[in-house]
């Protein structure tokens, strides 16, 4: 009898040789560097990105180049293109990082930034604050965004009070809470664009925060969400151990002395207030909580000590260059960026899970 050898076809997550731990954060650093100089360069005014970083890192004060530039470069650089740049990172880090711990949280591959309502609130608290139009200003930030980081809170905070049972959360609970009150302000939305004539006067507005973009016109408002979003990530990196464990399930996690349902709500708040303070300068943007921590598992692993803060490294560099593209693509028109990263995330997603299927089973 004659036996032939039936090859066996490797899922993704056995063909990707991952990279030294060591090198992963520094190699993600890099790339983000290069995307905030190719993106910084990127303008009507056509500047180098060597001249870019120049600028950027005499601005910062790490280092004294000769100014053989034109001072209007540095102008425009350092007060109208960069603000923006920063932000795209910003929101990007924040939107990845919060998927990563949705994600582990809910041990559930779909779970995004807005898996607790918090796009459902955001988005009906923004045309709220549409509505109202009134011209209010708190710390660089107009009714819209306050009321759309207001939003946010208030559906993360609804979700909770919903999904606790017995003063626990269990997964199951929190996934359709979620999904509930977030169908449910989303037709509200709708309703009041059918009913409020102020809003359909609007309706560009409307459509552009919620497709996503980049709204940040200067330093004021970075000065705001910068730290509170920093903050954030940084603080997660003390819920990483919790992460791990929950992998194993929650009973699994409490033998290993987890405060399971502490944790569990610290995780919660922790993805909601990096979700709020990313909607608050850029509207809804869908895909990059989903896809950048599932590429960046690929590639280091699935401890969470390593993965957080190389989640929002990528995440940054994602909606970076995303937003480059939705400047460049169709000259002078902008495309909401929103719309750039779910052509670029859908079908990337979908290869995916095509080539992964064996460990999503």
């Amino acid at each position: 009898m004659i036996h032939t050898r039936v090859p066996v076809r490797k899922d993704l997550t056995e063909r990707i040789r991952r990279p030294p731990a060591l090198l992963v954060l520094p190699l993600l650093l890099l790339v983000l560097i290069l995307a905030l100089a190719v993106a910084s360069a990127h303008g009507s005014v056509s500047i180098l990105p060597a001249t870019a970083i120049r600028i950027i890192l005499n601005g910062l004060g790490l280092a004294r180049f000769p100014a053989t530039w034109d001072p209007r470069e540095e102008a425009i650089l350092l007060t109208l293109r960069l603000p923006r740049v920063a932000g795209a990172a910003l929101v990007g880090a924040a939107l990845a990082t919060a998927g990563a711990l949705f994600q582990g949280l809910l041990r559930n591959p779909l779970a995004d930034p807005y898996v607790v309502g918090t796009s459902g609130g955001a988005a009906l608290g923004a045309v709220l604050g549409m509505m109202v139009g009134a011209q209010v200003t708190v710390l660089g930030f107009g009714i819209v965004p306050l009321a759309a980081f207001v939003g946010a809170l208030a559906a993360m905070a609804l979700v909770v009070g919903l999904a606790g049972v017995g003063g626990r959360l269990p997964a199951v609970t929190v996934l359709l809470a979620g999904f509930a009150v977030s169908s449910l302000l989303g037709y509200t939305v709708s309703l009041l664009l059918v009913l409020n004539d102020r809003l359909q006067l609007q309706m560009p507005r409307v459509y552009g925060w919620l497709l996503g973009g980049i709204a940040v016109t200067g330093w004021s408002e970075l000065a705001v969400v910068g730290p509170l979003a920093v903050l954030t990530i940084l603080a997660t990196l003390g819920l990483a151990r919790s992460l791990n464990a929950l992998s194993l399930g929650e009973d699994g996690a409490a033998r290993l002395g987890i405060a399971v349902e502490r944790d569990k709500r610290l995780i919660l708040v922790a993805g909601s207030l990096l979700t709020a303070a990313a909607v608050s300068i850029s509207g809804l943007i869908g895909f990059v909580g989903l896809i950048v921590p599932h590429v960046t598992r690929l590639l280091c692993g699935p401890d969470h000590r390593l993965l957080l803060p190389a989640t929002a490294l990528a995440g940054a560099s994602f909606l970076v260059l995303a937003d480059l593209l939705a400047r460049a693509l169709l000259p002078p028109t902008e495309l909401p960026v929103g719309i750039v990263t779910a052509f670029l995330g859908g079908p990337f997603f979908l290869w995916l899970l095509r080539h992964s299927r064996r460990e999503y089973r």
